[in-house]
Parts: structure tokens; sequence; C-alpha cells
């Protein structure tokens, strides 16, 4: 399938369910089952599975040409399927071969549980634990927040080893294991139906078999397989958000104006400067994310490098592209039905999303300055 292809497909799900569920999706905290249901039937949940277990063999560019459309409708559909990329991709890496084919078919809903409360948004460094038990292995750790943990079908779990040396472990933990407990619902500020709720597990009991990669080395899989693409599709989302605000803030002054001299709110200079400013900060991100696409496929020397901008440039530029919204749109962005106060509170979730902006900055810091960065 080729880039017009998915991505055509796409447009009529983006379009005719993703958009017309957005506002009742922020409003009501629901998940967007309609259209990952959708995206499953359609076989772009399989985006980036192998071919050989009936996906489409898309790469990093691909999925994050459709998390930045979704999310130019509804941020909380393009996180969910951030998510769930970013979990096929340990998957394809290490995961078993029904649970790819699964994946492949938009039978299996992935996603991460990685950050823990003992850890915060240092994500890599979990502190739950893993132990030898009868029938098993017994995972205990409590994980601060999962994306669609009541909807995923298993998560991609952290650890500590369970016997070697290393930082970490990751496990397949399918949801309905015993001793898995979803803590709430989530009822927050922006990203309302992402379904993220705290999950603990306590003694929870699963195969051996179920470890993705060796023991100890959950911290190379994270900083190889899964940072990159994460970091990317977060980029994406954040560009996404500030393609749908533009669009609304170029609608509004447009359309609105004054009667009785029969202007419009795009005839002040001010207003066609804010716009202006909105579109050259859109553009300037979404090249960075798309030159990180290229740096990643050509295996560049600045590829990790980029990973790390990426992420907190386009977080950055999403919130001062959505701070300009709501002044261009004025009181009428206050209004739930014009859509540019939900992305004002969907594009604030970048930034403190671990690895947050503050923490990214420390690593391209000690990049730039020859220090390791973990």
């Amino acid at each position: 399938m080729s880039e017009n292809d998915f991505l055509t497909t796409l447009e009529p799900i983006a379009v005719d369910i993703v958009a017309k569920h957005a506002a009742y999706v922020d409003k009501t905290a629901a998940f967007p089952k309609a259209a990952v249901d959708a995206l499953g039937a359609a076989g772009l949940l399989g985006l980036t599975s192998a071919k050989t277990v009936g996906g489409l063999g898309q790469g990093p560019r691909a999925a994050a040409l459709v998390v930045e459309r979704l999310a130019k409708e509804c941020a909380s559909t393009a996180m969910v399927v951030t998510m769930h990329y970013a979990g096929v991709a340990v998957l394809e890496k290490h995961g078993p071969e029904q649970v790819r084919r699964d994946a492949a078919t938009g039978k299996h809903l992935s996603t991460l549980a990685f950050s823990e409360a003992g850890s915060r948004s240092q994500f890599w460094a979990p502190v739950g634990s893993a132990t030898r038990a009868a029938g098993g292995v017994a995972l205990s750790g409590k994980k601060s927040w999962i994306t669609s943990a009541s909807h995923a079908s298993a998560y991609v779990w952290s650890s500590r080893p369970l016997e070697a040396q290393g930082v970490s472990t990751l496990w397949l933990v399918p949801r309905d294991t015993k001793g898995v407990q979803i803590s709430g619902s989530f009822d927050g500020l922006g990203l309302r139906g992402n379904d993220s709720a705290p999950v603990t597990a306590e003694h929870a009991i699963i195969p051996e078999a179920n470890r993705l990669g060796a023991d100890g080395a959950g911290l190379s899989v994270m900083l190889e397989v899964v940072l990159p693409l994460f970091n990317l599709l977060n980029a994406a989302c954040s560009v996404g958000l500030m393609q749908g605000a533009v669009a609304r803030a170029i609608e509004h002054v447009s359309g609105t104006g004054f009667e009785h001299d029969g202007s419009k709110l795009r005839d002040l200079p001010t207003i066609r400067a804010y716009v202006a400013r909105m579109q050259l900060a859109t553009d300037q991100a979404r090249l960075l994310v798309l030159d990180t696409v290229d740096a990643l496929e050509r295996g560049r020397p600045d590829a990790m490098l980029r990973v790390l901008e990426c992420k907190a440039a386009a977080g950055e530029a999403a919130n001062q592209v959505l701070d300009t919204a709501m002044r261009v749109c004025g009181g009428a962005a206050f209004r739930k039905e014009v859509g540019v106060e939900r992305a004002f509170r969907d594009a604030r979730a970048a930034s403190v999303m671990g690895p947050t902006t503050d923490v990214l900055y420390d690593f391209i810091g000690k990049a730039l300055t020859g220090l390791p960065v973990f």
C-alpha cells in the first residue's frame, strides 16, 4: 500500500467518524471506540505490522502521517493510535507471532505501561518488581498512567529485571491478568478520551514466555525501539493539533466580521499577522518532524538528536499556536463548538508526557556538549 493509498483509506474515517465524534469524546471522556474499530477494520492498526503477519509493512513516516491526520480532528484518538504503534514496535521485535497477527488485523490493541508513581516521568527506570513464582513470573508495581487502560488487549509492561543485571525488563501483560487492577477512569484537562488510568499489579502471574526481549534488556528496547517512534508520533500529534487550530482560526476570521462596515476580521492587519505566525510555527514543526523521519530512514548520525528535538519543539510550538488561536478567535474560542479550546487543552499534554519537554532539553544539552544522555 502506497502513501496515497493509506491516506486515502484514512480520510473518510478522519472526516466521518473521528471528527464527528471528537466533541462527544472530549465532553464525556469517552474512549473513541468507533474510530479505533474503523481503523482496525480498514487495516490501519496494522499499518506498521510486517506484511508476513498480515500488516501493511509501513514505517515511521506512514505512522507519523496517520497520527498527524487524526490529531487534526481528535487528539485523544491520535494518542490511542500513537501508543498502539509504539507497543506494536516492541511486539514486532520480540512478541509472539499470534499476537503480532492479531495486532496486524485489528484484533489486538496495544499500549505502553512504562510510567510509574515511583519514577514519574523517568519512564526508563521502573521500580516495580518481577519475581519467580509458581506458574511463571509474578509482577508487582504501580503504573501511574496507561493510555487505553480499559480497552487495550495487553500492556507492554516494564519492571526491574527478573534475575539479570540491567535497568529493566519488558513483558506482555494481558489486561485481564489476575492481580492487575485498573484504578478509576480518566477525567482530566485534555486528551479526555484516551482512557488513561493508573494500573496496579499485585503478584500478577504471567508465563515467562511473555517476556519481550532479554531479561535486563528493557532499557535498550525502550531507547532503540520505543523512544524514536514515540517521540516522533507525539510530535506528529502536536503538528496535527496545530493544523486543526490554524484551519479553525482561518475559518473564523474569514467568516466573522463587523456588520456596521461589512469588513471581516481577516481585514485587520494584526489578525493576519497572528494567523501568519501560526502557520509559520506549524510549518517549521512539521519540517522538523519530516526531517526526523528522514534521519531515521537513512540512519543519519544526527537521528537521535532529531528524535529528542522533534517532540520538544513540536510540543512547545503547539502551545504557542493554540495560545494564539485563542487570541485570534476571541470570545468565540471559548465556545465548545468552535473546537479551539479543546485543542488548546489537548496541546498541553505533550510538554508533561515523558520524556517531558524539560527532560528533553537536558538530554539535548547533554548530547550537544558531549555528555552521555543516559
